[in-house]
């Protein structure tokens, strides 16, 4: 007689959210808020890494471009490497290369040994992004995924708030190099947690197909559906049935314009959060703010950009998308021209900033549902694929120009120069022709991934 064979996600989605899922996607929450800190400390610690080496404003753009691309490299290397040796290991592995470049970046005795170390904490800190969030969607139920890996994900931001409030309590006390220490050993230490309660990729474990795998997928089960398995049984899951789509197949058959807008869209939009992110704290600082108190306009962006994702993830599968879009541009042009003229009214300046949050940023969790509505469902994983790639190239421009504009216009000149990006993509959203569709459950959670 054939031992009983289960599905491991009909298994997981039979049943409610329970405590170990609980535990799982905690533990990747903290992980997310370690890489949203990382990711963000040189922001906030700009400022004083330029004065302490008596440099001008824009000789933290090499910096900056240095870690942006890291994350870009680590992406695409580290996310193929999770499917090859396993999804824990690889998150350890990336949790364990940007601890250890974010520590040593605090001995640092130059610009150069920084931009060295930027670029190698953003490998560990763009790896891991993708593979906990593959770990995230195999734990949750498939009612529930959208939701799981969006909160999952606002860890990304939540860790930059953290960072700009403790930047903007302890910087006058412990230094820039304080801040690199607290964001590379607590990473560290996450380590031994992680050893000890995450768990491995229960989709990874089947595909292998070997008895001791079997065993471990039947016990960490028995766990999540709080109930005995037959022993013996064996735990499968679903190949895929879906063929690999071309990106040949993004310009045929009259999607050509909907990818050259998309394409444009992410750019563009990229370009301009990134260099709002990069370097906020920096023209905070050039325009008077004490340099303890510039860390506090990230803080606030990120902030509202939470409060909106939130609602967001919930009510864009009911809204037209190419219509939100045009809102949060035209808020984002506002915000930026009204920025370019606050002065020092710091009030205003912040307000303003938070708004940013969502004329800006919440694009950032509207655009994959725009990519739903573009193309047929045969033809979205790749067309996401290559629009984030699009989007990961304007992050490196837009951490490389922002020093230009500053040391050029001062700080009006920085936010003027902001809305002309917007201005191009709100153009590339009206050149759009979208259609009646099914909005993918994941879809916000895949684009808050480029937060």
């Amino acid at each position: 007689m054939s031992p009983a064979s289960f599905s491991i996600p009909a298994l997981i989605d039979s049943d409610r959210l329970g405590a170990f899922q609980w535990r799982v996607l905690a533990l990747c929450f903290l992980i997310a808020l370690f890489d949203g800190f990382d990711t963000q400390a040189i922001a906030f610690t700009g400022p004083a890494i330029l004065a302490a080496f008596n440099l001008p404003a824009g000789a933290l753009a090499p910096i900056l471009t240095a870690g942006v691309v890291g994350m870009t490299l680590g992406a695409m290397t580290l996310g193929m490497l999770g499917d090859r040796i396993g999804r824990r290991p690889t998150i350890m592995l990336s949790l364990a290369i940007f601890g250890l470049a974010t520590l040593a970046t605090a001995w640092a005795g130059d610009t150069d040994q920084i931009l060295v170390l930027r670029f190698i904490a953003g490998i560990g800190m763009g790896g891991c992004t993708p593979v906990l969030l593959a770990l995230a969607a195999e734990y949750g139920p498939a009612r529930l995924r959208g939701a799981i890996m969006t909160g999952v994900l606002l860890g990304l931001p939540a860790g930059a708030m953290l960072g700009g409030l403790l930047a903007a309590r302890m910087l006058p006390l412990i230094g820039w190099q304080g801040i690199f220490v607290v964001g590379g050993a607590v990473p560290l230490l996450m380590l031994a947690l992680l050893a000890a309660l995450l768990p491995e990729s229960l989709y990874f474990r089947a595909a292998r197909g070997d008895a001791q795998g079997q065993r471990y997928i039947g016990k960490i089960l028995q766990k999540i559906v709080g109930r005995s398995l037959p022993a013996g049984a064996r735990f499968t899951v679903p190949e895929s049935a879906v063929a690999r789509a071309s990106v040949r197949a993004l310009f045929a058959h009259g999607n050509a314009r909907n990818t050259l807008a998309i394409w444009a869209i992410y750019l563009l939009n990229w370009v301009a959060w990134f260099m709002l992110l990069s370097w906020l704290p920096t023209v905070l600082k050039a325009a008077g703010l004490p340099a303890e108190q510039a860390p506090m306009g990230t803080v606030i962006v990120n902030a509202v950009f939470i409060v909106c994702a939130i609602p967001l993830s919930f009510f864009l599968p009911r809204l037209n998308s190419r219509r939100l879009l045009l809102v949060m541009f035209a808020s984002g042009i506002a915000v930026a021209l009204g920025l370019s003229f606050a002065g020092q009214n710091w009030a205003l300046v912040f307000v303003l900033a938070g708004a940013a949050g969502f004329g800006i940023g919440g694009q950032q969790i509207a655009l994959n549902y725009l990519i739903a509505g573009a193309y047929p469902t045969a033809l979205r994983a790749t067309a996401t694929g290559w629009a984030i790639g699009m989007g990961r190239t304007g992050a490196i421009v837009g951490s490389a120009i922002g020093g230009s504009f500053l040391a050029w216009g001062g700080p009006q000149g920085f936010f003027l120069a902001l809305a002309l990006p917007l201005v191009g993509a709100a153009l590339a959203v009206l050149c759009l022709r979208l259609r009646l569709r099914l909005q993918h459950p994941t879809a916000g959670a895949a684009a808050a991934a480029g937060h």
